[in-house]
């Protein structure tokens, strides 16, 4: 070949060659190189859900990878920083995951079964080629990939040491979560907590605050008393149990004034309702019930004014006075038997809504129900025990006095009308 005709020839420029990593990615744009760094578990910005990530799940595989001490110890330092930062609920969780570890162990030892691990992996060739490939992050990751074969797993027989060291740490993780559980106010929670820490030490201190701070906010004030005392017989001059012991105390001395003057009211509770029972039998007077939902009266009842222990105070009944004929009502609180109908109308006419007039008294005129269903009339000046007492066949139903006020130019279709409906209804 003419050398002048090689030289004329186009030269393809000399460029370095690419490193291994940048190698792994030519040809990609850069969306496509992104997409796939973010495939990394380093430069994952969220988790990927589809299941074929052969590094995550590797990653994953090896999260659990230790001893159950190692692994509840990693779980216990998560839920310490959790509660330093006042994530009780996370903190709660954490200390959880490390309970259940060492728990399944201490299941395990009950049983007699003997705890079996991994053998030692041999130790990797030596690298001869420097490998410019992607590597295969599954290969790499094998051993934790999947669950081990029987031919991979060895006995390991527990030693005191190992036993002792989970023990105590599951006493301090269940102590841990009691403490999460009593500032979440879950106190059936933490005293469960703190039960199982006293079961493998019963000298536990915090274990003995914190289940006593729990029984005392659900007002379990003897055994509060008797967790405090407990662990005061341990640190008699521990400061936050003296403290507790106060609150206690104190808690102790509220409830025997609550449960006094309970029982003071119950006394007068019940005295008061054997003098109404006394004095409405003397004066004749039924009272009964209908089983049906009572009216709404506040706080009006069939009572003795102007004091119930007095048995020389008269009877005073809510009653209802209804206008039938226009259907409208006024409700009286406390009508006493030693008075009359006149005596309220006189605050109680001129009606807001009697346009006519024809709500006046003397203008009116009243009756009660019986017992059967029939009418009494009510003389405007009778006393109202007169109305209740004795042989008037006159019942008190659901402790209200109901009175018919109506228009005396009106009583006679009324009347009629009473007897028409008594009579469909049977009575």
């Amino acid at each position: 070949m003419d050398p002048t005709t090689k030289d004329a020839e186009p030269r393809a420029p000399v460029l370095p060659e690419l490193p291994p990593g940048r190698r792994l990615n030519a040809g990609l744009t850069l969306e496509e190189t992104l997409a796939d760094l973010k495939k990394l578990p380093l430069f994952m910005t969220e988790l990927d859900d589809s299941g074929d990530n052969e590094q995550l799940a590797g990653l994953q595989a090896l999260a659990y990878d230790g001893t159950p001490l190692e692994n509840a110890t990693n779980f216990k330092e998560q839920g310490n920083d959790s509660f330093r930062e006042k994530r009780w609920a996370d903190a709660k969780e954490f200390y959880g995951k490390g309970i259940a570890v060492l728990a399944a162990e201490e299941f395990r030892r009950a049983k007699g079964i003997t705890r079996q691990v991994k053998k030692a992996a041999p130790p990797p060739p030596p690298p001869t080629t420097l490998d410019t490939a992607k590597p295969d992050m599954a290969e790499v990751l094998a051993d934790s990939a999947g669950p081990p074969t029987a031919a991979d797993l060895i006995d390991a027989p527990d030693t005191a040491a190992d036993t002792a060291a989970e023990r105590a740490l599951l006493e301090t993780l269940h102590v841990n979560r009691a403490a999460c559980h009593l500032a979440l106010r879950n106190h059936r929670a933490c005293t469960l907590d703190c039960a199982a820490a006293l079961r493998l030490n019963p000298s536990n201190l915090k274990a003995l605050y914190r289940s006593a701070r729990a029984l005392l906010a659900t007002a379990r004030l003897p055994e509060a008393d008797d967790a405090c005392a407990r662990g005061l017989q341990l640190d008699p001059a521990n400061p936050p149990l003296l403290a507790l012991a106060a609150d206690i105390t104190a808690a102790a001395a509220r409830l025997a004034t609550q449960q006094h003057a309970d029982a003071a009211r119950a006394t007068a509770a019940g005295r008061r309702a054997v003098l109404l029972r006394t004095a409405l039998a003397a004066r004749g007077v039924r009272l009964r019930a209908s089983g049906a939902r009572a009216p709404e009266m506040e706080d009006a009842r069939v009572r003795l004014a102007p004091d119930e222990l007095d048995a020389a105070s008269a009877v005073v009944f809510p009653t209802l006075l209804l206008y039938p004929c226009h259907a409208e009502s006024d409700f009286i609180k406390a009508f006493s038997e030693r008075e009359s109908l006149a005596g309220h109308f006189g605050y109680v006419f001129p009606l807001p809504w009697d346009r006519a007039g024809e709500y006046r008294v003397g203008a009116v005129e009243c009756f009660v129900e019986t017992e059967t269903g029939g009418l009494v009339k009510v003389g405007a000046k009778v006393p109202l025990l007169e109305v209740l007492g004795a042989g008037t066949g006159v019942v008190v139903v659901d402790e209200l006095v109901k009175v018919f006020v109506v228009p005396t130019a009106r009583v006679k279709g009324w009347v009629a009308e009473w007897k028409e409906r008594k009579a469909r209804e049977g009575r």
